[in-house]
């Protein structure tokens, strides 16, 4: 007996189980009509009784390859590894800076930590990230990029005194060494996301979040160092004034250098990968004369008042431009959800009112809200079904774009499976 799903999907066991072997190329029954109707705002939705299919539809879905679980099993040797970098990170601060002022560091870092990471998950809500894609990244650049900007820093000084019997000089270190040294080791991390999560990584939303992320990183463990040392050597009057510097003035400022990077190596995924070095090199030296213009701004003005004009005039309009960017890439993300959506629609797969409850990010919201409602609270199987329909339009839009060679070419077929399969449970007693 046929099993049905409201909705508009319906199937027979044998054509279920050839839904999920691509190779056999068969196709699936499908329901080409109306299946539901939605008052107006997506409030609840009154369900009909599916009917009879009305026409057999080829799914859009090309030649499976096989899976590389191997990619996995790296990225969590990868998080381990970086783990216990940072802990030896810690370790060094402990042993030069004392136990006390590392853990006071700690917990103080944490404050902007949290506001930078609510920020980056706002950007990420609409195509969530891999979370050990994001884990990575986090930890690559607590860790990776602190370590190796401490070692190269450390080199550098001792070349200087062996050569000049004298260290670098302090403008030096901050205006060039520091911007240099640190974005290119932050954009390392977001090269080898690029590399490690191709079928993720699809454009500059991708790039943004991955940069932030390790950027996130990157200034949580320097906020540790800086904190520490304010404690050490001024007591609580420099913890106050350097908290109220970095936490509350420039929370956002790593984030805003290394996002210059994230959204240059995001625009080469959206060519496939062309000239990848380019946007990487012409993306880091944006960050890097960012980088630059922050810490160099400390040796030119010379009282609070023209530090707060600069600050105002500068970095502030900096920061807006970069919302505004981002602001707009997430109504692109949106507009594209709804285009590939709408060509599922019209093969059978969804029906009108859930393409638009599915590009609206207020329809998603009475979304969740409506399936909390739903015996057992079914809000986690909706967040499912929007994330799997979401990245089954982003895959599409790969597949229309001639990039079907950064995904896995099976994932369209398994997403479509997935999504008809959120639906049943969504409907399901």
């Amino acid at each position: 007996m046929a099993n049905e799903f409201p909705g508009g999907y319906r199937h027979t066991p044998d054509n279920r189980a050839r839904g999920r072997d691509a190779a056999s190329h068969q196709p699936l029954q499908i329901y080409t009509g109306s299946a539901y109707s939605t008052p107006g705002g997506f409030g609840q939705p009154t369900y009909a009784q599916p009917v009879a299919p009305e026409s057999w539809v080829q799914p859009v879905w090309t030649q499976p390859v096989s899976r590389t679980p191997a990619v996995a099993i790296v990225g969590v040797i990868a998080v381990a590894v970086l783990a216990l970098l940072l802990f030896s990170v810690l370790g060094y601060f402990v042993i030069f800076l004392g136990p006390a002022a590392t853990l006071v560091g700690f917990l103080i870092a944490l404050v902007p930590l949290a506001v930078v990471l609510w920020a980056i998950r706002w950007v990420d809500r609409w195509e969530p990230e891999p979370r050990l894609a994001l884990l990575f990244g986090f930890l690559w650049g607590a860790a990776a990029s602190v370590a190796i900007a401490l070692i190269v820093g450390l080199t550098i000084e001792i070349a200087a005194m062996a050569t000049t019997g004298q260290g670098t000089p302090t403008f030096l270190q901050a205006a060039l060494q520091a911007p240099v040294v640190e974005e290119t080791a932050k954009g390392i991390g977001v090269l080898i996301l690029f590399f490690a999560t191709r079928k993720h990584f699809t454009g500059p939303v991708d790039g943004l979040v991955y940069a932030a992320i390790v950027a996130a990183g990157f200034a949580f463990t320097e906020n540790i160092q800086y904190f520490a040392v304010a404690l050490v050597e001024g007591g609580l009057g420099e913890l106050g004034a350097t908290f109220f510097m970095r936490a509350i003035l420039a929370p956002f400022a790593h984030v805003t250098f290394t996002a210059l990077t994230g959204l240059a190596i995001g625009m080469a995924a959206l060519r496939g990968g062309r000239m990848l070095i380019g946007w990487f090199i012409l993306g880091l030296a944006g960050a890097i004369a960012l980088h630059a213009l922050w810490n160099g701004s400390l040796f030119v003005v010379s009282s609070l008042e023209s530090y707060a004009m600069y600050y105002v005039l500068i970095q502030v309009p900096i920061f807006v431009i970069l919302i505004v960017i981002t602001i707009l890439m997430r109504r692109h993300e949106a507009r594209i959800t709804a285009a590939r959506l709408s060509e599922y629609a019209a093969a059978g797969w969804f029906v009108p009112a859930e393409v638009q409850m599915l590009a609206s990010a207020t329809g998603r919201r009475q979304a969740m809200s409506w399936a909390r409602t739903l015996p057992g609270n079914k809000a986690g199987v909706m967040k499912q079904f929007i994330n799997d329909a979401t990245r089954l339009a982003f895959t599409r839009q790969r597949i229309i774009t001639g990039r079907n060679d950064l995904v896995h070419r099976k994932t369209e077929q398994e997403l479509l499976v997935a999504v008809a399969g959120d639906r049943q449970v969504l409907l399901g007693p």
